[in-house]
Protein backbone atom coordinates (compact mmCIF):
# COMPACT_ATOMS: atom_id res chain seq x y z
CA UNK A 1 0.00 0.00 0.00
CA UNK A 2 0.89 3.53 -0.37
CA UNK A 3 2.22 5.88 2.20
CA UNK A 4 3.54 9.30 2.73
CA UNK A 5 6.49 10.06 4.93
CA UNK A 6 7.93 13.15 6.61
CA UNK A 7 11.49 12.90 5.99
CA UNK A 8 13.38 16.08 7.50
CA UNK A 9 12.19 19.64 7.24
CA UNK A 10 10.49 20.44 3.91
CA UNK A 11 10.78 17.06 3.04
CA UNK A 12 7.90 14.53 2.59
CA UNK A 13 8.00 11.18 0.27
CA UNK A 14 5.99 8.65 -0.61
CA UNK A 15 6.40 5.37 -0.73
CA UNK A 16 5.42 1.61 0.13
CA UNK A 17 3.65 1.32 3.57
CA UNK A 18 2.54 -1.05 5.76
CA UNK A 19 -0.82 -2.57 5.89
CA UNK A 20 -1.48 -3.48 9.65
CA UNK A 21 -4.39 -5.87 10.67
CA UNK A 22 -6.37 -4.49 13.80
CA UNK A 23 -5.58 -5.80 17.48
CA UNK A 24 -7.84 -6.25 19.84
CA UNK A 25 -10.40 -3.10 19.87
CA UNK A 26 -8.68 -1.56 16.73
CA UNK A 27 -10.10 -0.96 13.84
CA UNK A 28 -8.37 -0.70 10.06
CA UNK A 29 -9.14 2.41 8.00
CA UNK A 30 -9.29 2.72 4.07
CA UNK A 31 -8.59 6.38 4.78
CA UNK A 32 -10.53 8.60 1.87
CA UNK A 33 -9.62 12.11 2.23
CA UNK A 34 -7.14 13.74 4.98
CA UNK A 35 -7.40 17.79 5.38
CA UNK A 36 -3.87 19.35 5.95
CA UNK A 37 -3.56 21.43 8.97
CA UNK A 38 -1.94 23.69 10.46
CA UNK A 39 0.29 21.65 12.48
CA UNK A 40 1.11 19.50 9.41
CA UNK A 41 2.50 22.58 7.93
CA UNK A 42 4.52 23.27 11.04
CA UNK A 43 5.52 19.75 11.19
CA UNK A 44 6.84 20.19 7.63
CA UNK A 45 8.38 23.59 8.53
CA UNK A 46 10.47 20.85 11.03
CA UNK A 47 9.52 22.98 14.11
CA UNK A 48 8.10 19.64 16.03
CA UNK A 49 10.96 17.24 15.45
CA UNK A 50 11.12 16.62 18.77
CA UNK A 51 7.51 14.77 18.76
CA UNK A 52 7.56 13.37 15.39
CA UNK A 53 10.08 10.47 14.18
CA UNK A 54 11.53 10.94 10.85
CA UNK A 55 10.16 9.20 8.27
CA UNK A 56 6.65 9.06 9.73
CA UNK A 57 3.33 9.42 8.10
CA UNK A 58 0.97 12.19 9.74
CA UNK A 59 -1.85 13.57 9.11
CA UNK A 60 -4.80 13.77 11.35
CA UNK A 61 -8.02 14.99 9.45
CA UNK A 62 -9.55 12.10 8.20
CA UNK A 63 -12.39 10.86 6.99
CA UNK A 64 -12.78 6.79 6.27
CA UNK A 65 -14.17 3.65 5.76
CA UNK A 66 -13.92 0.60 8.07
CA UNK A 67 -12.21 -2.03 6.00
CA UNK A 68 -11.55 -4.55 9.05
CA UNK A 69 -12.60 -4.75 12.75
CA UNK A 70 -10.92 -6.38 15.48
CA UNK A 71 -12.03 -8.35 18.36
CA UNK A 72 -14.19 -7.17 20.23
CA UNK A 73 -15.23 -3.85 18.23
CA UNK A 74 -18.65 -3.15 18.45
CA UNK A 75 -19.11 -0.06 17.62
CA UNK A 76 -18.35 0.07 14.11
CA UNK A 77 -18.89 -2.68 11.37
CA UNK A 78 -16.98 -2.88 7.78
CA UNK A 79 -18.71 -0.38 5.38
CA UNK A 80 -19.44 2.26 7.55
CA UNK A 81 -18.30 5.64 7.12
CA UNK A 82 -16.61 7.72 9.98
CA UNK A 83 -14.22 10.52 11.14
CA UNK A 84 -11.13 9.92 13.45
CA UNK A 85 -10.92 12.15 16.85
CA UNK A 86 -6.90 10.92 17.19
CA UNK A 87 -6.93 11.01 20.48
CA UNK A 88 -4.80 8.54 22.42
CA UNK A 89 -5.51 8.78 26.14
CA UNK A 90 -2.74 6.98 27.79
CA UNK A 91 -3.17 6.18 31.86
CA UNK A 92 -4.97 8.24 33.91
CA UNK A 93 -3.82 10.86 36.32
CA UNK A 94 -4.97 12.82 39.35
CA UNK A 95 -3.69 15.99 37.87
CA UNK A 96 -6.05 15.57 35.00
CA UNK A 97 -9.70 15.53 36.51
CA UNK A 98 -11.49 13.47 34.02
CA UNK A 99 -10.35 15.63 31.44
CA UNK A 100 -8.32 12.88 29.24
CA UNK A 101 -8.66 15.46 26.19
CA UNK A 102 -5.95 17.46 27.96
CA UNK A 103 -4.41 14.90 30.40
CA UNK A 104 -0.97 14.81 31.57
CA UNK A 105 -0.33 11.01 29.12
CA UNK A 106 -2.43 12.27 25.97
CA UNK A 107 -0.52 11.26 22.78
CA UNK A 108 -1.80 13.03 19.57
CA UNK A 109 -2.48 10.02 16.72
CA UNK A 110 -1.19 11.55 13.60
CA UNK A 111 1.96 13.81 15.58
CA UNK A 112 3.38 11.51 18.15
CA UNK A 113 2.09 8.01 15.90
CA UNK A 114 1.15 7.36 12.82
CA UNK A 115 -1.32 9.42 11.00
CA UNK A 116 -3.41 8.97 8.19
CA UNK A 117 -1.87 10.40 4.41
CA UNK A 118 -1.59 7.14 3.65
CA UNK A 119 -4.19 4.50 2.02
CA UNK A 120 -4.46 2.41 5.48
CA UNK A 121 -4.73 3.20 9.08
CA UNK A 122 -5.45 1.15 12.13
CA UNK A 123 -6.91 3.19 14.99
CA UNK A 124 -8.09 2.09 18.63
CA UNK A 125 -12.05 1.97 17.67
CA UNK A 126 -12.95 4.37 20.65
CA UNK A 127 -11.52 7.51 18.36
CA UNK A 128 -14.59 6.57 15.32
CA UNK A 129 -17.61 8.41 14.94
CA UNK A 130 -20.04 7.07 12.42
CA UNK A 131 -20.67 9.73 9.66
CA UNK A 132 -23.99 10.07 8.43
CA UNK A 133 -24.82 8.10 4.87
CA UNK A 134 -26.01 11.42 3.36
CA UNK A 135 -22.79 12.99 4.41
CA UNK A 136 -20.08 12.97 1.59
CA UNK A 137 -16.39 11.33 2.62
CA UNK A 138 -14.55 14.72 1.20
CA UNK A 139 -17.03 16.81 3.96
CA UNK A 140 -16.40 13.53 6.66
CA UNK A 141 -12.72 15.28 6.56
CA UNK A 142 -14.04 18.98 7.82
CA UNK A 143 -15.27 17.21 11.24
CA UNK A 144 -11.83 17.17 13.13
CA UNK A 145 -11.64 21.35 12.64
CA UNK A 146 -15.39 21.50 13.27
CA UNK A 147 -15.24 19.60 16.44
CA UNK A 148 -12.40 22.26 17.34
CA UNK A 149 -14.42 24.84 16.64
CA UNK A 150 -17.67 23.19 18.87
CA UNK A 151 -15.27 22.79 21.80
CA UNK A 152 -13.88 26.19 21.36
CA UNK A 153 -17.31 27.86 21.18
CA UNK A 154 -18.94 25.49 23.84
CA UNK A 155 -15.75 26.93 26.46
CA UNK A 156 -16.85 30.16 25.21
CA UNK A 157 -20.59 29.41 26.88
CA UNK A 158 -21.53 31.68 23.79
CA UNK A 159 -25.58 32.19 23.88
CA UNK A 160 -28.01 33.11 21.40
CA UNK A 161 -28.03 36.97 20.61
CA UNK A 162 -24.43 37.18 22.23
CA UNK A 163 -22.02 39.39 20.17
CA UNK A 164 -18.76 37.23 19.49
CA UNK A 165 -15.60 38.44 17.63
CA UNK A 166 -13.65 35.86 15.83
CA UNK A 167 -9.68 37.67 15.95
CA UNK A 168 -7.99 35.54 12.86
CA UNK A 169 -9.98 34.37 9.83
CA UNK A 170 -8.08 31.42 8.68
CA UNK A 171 -9.84 27.72 8.83
CA UNK A 172 -10.59 27.56 12.40
CA UNK A 173 -11.23 31.01 12.62
CA UNK A 174 -13.73 30.58 10.15
CA UNK A 175 -15.35 27.16 11.66
CA UNK A 176 -15.99 28.96 14.99
CA UNK A 177 -17.71 32.09 12.76
CA UNK A 178 -20.11 29.20 11.40
CA UNK A 179 -20.58 27.48 14.95
CA UNK A 180 -21.17 30.42 16.46
CA UNK A 181 -24.01 31.62 13.93
CA UNK A 182 -25.73 28.38 14.02
CA UNK A 183 -26.07 29.22 17.81
CA UNK A 184 -27.51 32.00 16.97
CA UNK A 185 -24.67 34.90 17.57
CA UNK A 186 -23.85 37.80 15.86
CA UNK A 187 -20.47 37.14 14.50
CA UNK A 188 -17.64 39.90 13.39
CA UNK A 189 -14.43 38.39 12.43
CA UNK A 190 -10.97 40.40 12.15
CA UNK A 191 -8.64 39.38 9.51
CA UNK A 192 -5.71 41.43 8.01
CA UNK A 193 -5.20 39.34 4.62
CA UNK A 194 -7.23 41.02 1.66
CA UNK A 195 -7.90 37.89 -0.24
CA UNK A 196 -9.44 36.02 2.96
CA UNK A 197 -11.58 39.24 4.24
CA UNK A 198 -12.95 39.20 0.18
CA UNK A 199 -13.87 35.41 1.00
CA UNK A 200 -15.24 35.98 4.12
CA UNK A 201 -17.25 38.73 2.95
CA UNK A 202 -18.44 36.94 0.04
CA UNK A 203 -19.85 34.00 2.74
CA UNK A 204 -21.91 36.64 4.51
CA UNK A 205 -19.69 37.67 7.55
CA UNK A 206 -19.12 40.93 9.12
CA UNK A 207 -15.59 41.92 8.62
CA UNK A 208 -13.11 44.32 9.80
CA UNK A 209 -9.64 44.67 8.88
CA UNK A 210 -7.85 46.18 11.99
CA UNK A 211 -4.62 47.43 9.60
CA UNK A 212 -7.13 49.64 8.07
CA UNK A 213 -9.25 50.96 10.32
CA UNK A 214 -9.79 51.19 14.29
CA UNK A 215 -10.98 48.17 15.86
CA UNK A 216 -12.23 48.96 18.67
CA UNK A 217 -14.25 51.73 17.08
CA UNK A 218 -15.86 49.85 14.67
CA UNK A 219 -17.07 47.25 17.21
CA UNK A 220 -18.42 49.92 19.14
CA UNK A 221 -20.44 51.23 15.92
CA UNK A 222 -21.47 47.79 15.08
CA UNK A 223 -23.09 46.83 18.28
CA UNK A 224 -24.30 50.26 19.35
CA UNK A 225 -21.61 50.26 22.01
CA UNK A 226 -22.62 46.87 23.92
CA UNK A 227 -19.46 45.74 22.34
CA UNK A 228 -18.14 41.89 22.59
CA UNK A 229 -19.52 39.32 24.70
CA UNK A 230 -17.36 36.77 23.71
CA UNK A 231 -14.15 37.44 21.92
CA UNK A 232 -11.99 34.21 20.42
CA UNK A 233 -8.10 34.78 19.83
CA UNK A 234 -7.34 32.46 16.71
CA UNK A 235 -4.71 34.80 15.29
CA UNK A 236 -1.50 33.75 17.50
CA UNK A 237 -0.42 37.45 17.08
CA UNK A 238 0.45 40.07 19.70
CA UNK A 239 -1.89 42.35 18.41
CA UNK A 240 -4.31 39.89 18.44
CA UNK A 241 -3.76 39.83 22.01
CA UNK A 242 -3.54 43.37 22.40
CA UNK A 243 -7.10 43.40 20.80
CA UNK A 244 -8.86 40.75 22.86
CA UNK A 245 -8.75 42.76 25.75
CA UNK A 246 -9.78 46.14 24.01
CA UNK A 247 -13.06 44.79 22.86
CA UNK A 248 -14.82 42.75 25.32
CA UNK A 249 -17.34 44.14 27.68
CA UNK A 250 -17.78 43.98 31.59
CA UNK A 251 -17.52 40.43 32.68
CA UNK A 252 -16.53 39.31 29.00
CA UNK A 253 -14.90 36.14 28.26
CA UNK A 254 -11.87 35.57 25.98
CA UNK A 255 -11.72 31.93 24.60
CA UNK A 256 -7.73 31.44 24.22
CA UNK A 257 -7.65 29.28 20.75
CA UNK A 258 -4.45 29.91 19.07
CA UNK A 259 -1.32 28.43 20.04
CA UNK A 260 1.32 31.44 21.73
CA UNK A 261 5.01 29.57 21.63
CA UNK A 262 8.08 31.37 21.78
CA UNK A 263 8.14 35.01 22.35
CA UNK A 264 5.78 36.02 25.14
CA UNK A 265 2.81 38.67 24.56
CA UNK A 266 1.66 41.81 26.83
CA UNK A 267 -1.20 41.32 28.11
CA UNK A 268 -3.22 43.78 29.85
CA UNK A 269 -4.08 42.86 33.43
CA UNK A 270 -5.42 45.77 34.39
CA UNK A 271 -8.72 45.29 31.94
CA UNK A 272 -9.17 41.85 33.28
CA UNK A 273 -9.67 43.30 36.95
CA UNK A 274 -11.27 46.75 36.28
CA UNK A 275 -14.15 44.76 33.64
CA UNK A 276 -14.14 41.37 35.30
CA UNK A 277 -13.12 39.95 31.84
CA UNK A 278 -12.48 36.09 31.57
CA UNK A 279 -9.64 34.45 30.22
CA UNK A 280 -10.67 30.41 29.08
CA UNK A 281 -8.04 28.25 27.11
CA UNK A 282 -9.56 26.09 24.91
CA UNK A 283 -7.57 23.15 23.22
CA UNK A 284 -8.58 19.79 21.18
CA UNK A 285 -12.17 18.54 21.51
CA UNK A 286 -14.11 16.00 23.58
CA UNK A 287 -16.66 13.24 22.19
CA UNK A 288 -19.55 15.61 22.12
CA UNK A 289 -17.65 18.14 20.07
CA UNK A 290 -17.75 15.98 17.41
CA UNK A 291 -21.22 14.70 17.85
CA UNK A 292 -21.85 17.95 17.80
CA UNK A 293 -20.15 18.72 14.67
CA UNK A 294 -21.81 16.00 13.07
CA UNK A 295 -25.03 17.03 13.57
CA UNK A 296 -23.57 20.78 12.22
CA UNK A 297 -22.28 19.06 8.75
CA UNK A 298 -25.10 17.18 8.38
CA UNK A 299 -27.88 19.81 8.48
CA UNK A 300 -25.76 21.39 5.91
CA UNK A 301 -25.02 24.77 7.55
CA UNK A 302 -21.68 25.12 6.43
CA UNK A 303 -20.84 25.42 2.91
CA UNK A 304 -17.56 23.17 2.77
CA UNK A 305 -16.97 23.39 -0.42
CA UNK A 306 -16.64 27.07 -1.15
CA UNK A 307 -13.94 26.33 2.09
CA UNK A 308 -12.01 24.06 -0.14
CA UNK A 309 -9.22 25.43 -1.58
CA UNK A 310 -7.47 22.50 -3.59
CA UNK A 311 -7.70 18.37 -3.13
CA UNK A 312 -4.89 16.35 -4.62
CA UNK A 313 -3.79 13.06 -4.65
CA UNK A 314 -1.57 11.39 -2.22
CA UNK A 315 1.10 11.37 -4.84
CA UNK A 316 1.11 14.84 -5.08
CA UNK A 317 1.63 15.76 -1.37
CA UNK A 318 4.91 17.17 -1.59
CA UNK A 319 3.59 19.45 -4.12
CA UNK A 320 0.39 20.86 -1.81
CA UNK A 321 2.52 21.44 1.00
CA UNK A 322 5.00 23.43 -0.98
CA UNK A 323 1.92 25.22 -2.45
CA UNK A 324 0.56 26.38 1.15
CA UNK A 325 4.04 27.64 1.58
CA UNK A 326 3.51 29.99 -1.09
CA UNK A 327 -0.23 30.52 -0.81
CA UNK A 328 -0.94 31.56 2.95
CA UNK A 329 -4.29 32.61 1.71
CA UNK A 330 -5.79 29.10 0.81
CA UNK A 331 -8.60 27.86 3.20
CA UNK A 332 -8.30 24.57 3.23
CA UNK A 333 -6.30 21.52 1.33
CA UNK A 334 -6.76 17.96 1.13
CA UNK A 335 -5.46 14.69 -0.04
CA UNK A 336 -7.33 12.33 -1.36
CA UNK A 337 -5.68 8.48 0.48
CA UNK A 338 -7.04 6.44 -2.07
CA UNK A 339 -7.72 6.09 -5.89
CA UNK A 340 -11.09 4.59 -5.24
Amino acid sequence: MKAAFYESKGKISVGEGKQIAPGKGEVRLDVAYCGVCGTDVHIFHGVMDQRVAPPQTVGHEASAVVAEVGEGVENVKVGDKVAVRPLHFGDEHPFDKGFKHVGKNLKFIGIDSSGAFQNSWTVPAYTLHKLPEQLSLMHGAFIEPLAVACHDVKIGRVEKGENCLVIGGGPIGTLIGYVLKEKGANVYISEVNETRLSMLNELGFTTINPAKENLSERISELTGEKMIDCAFEVSGSAPGVQTMTEVVNVRGRIVMVAIHGGEQKQVDLFKFFWSEIELLGARLYEEDDYEEAIRIADSGFVPFEQLITKVDSLDNIQAVFDEIDQNPEGMKYLIKCNDN
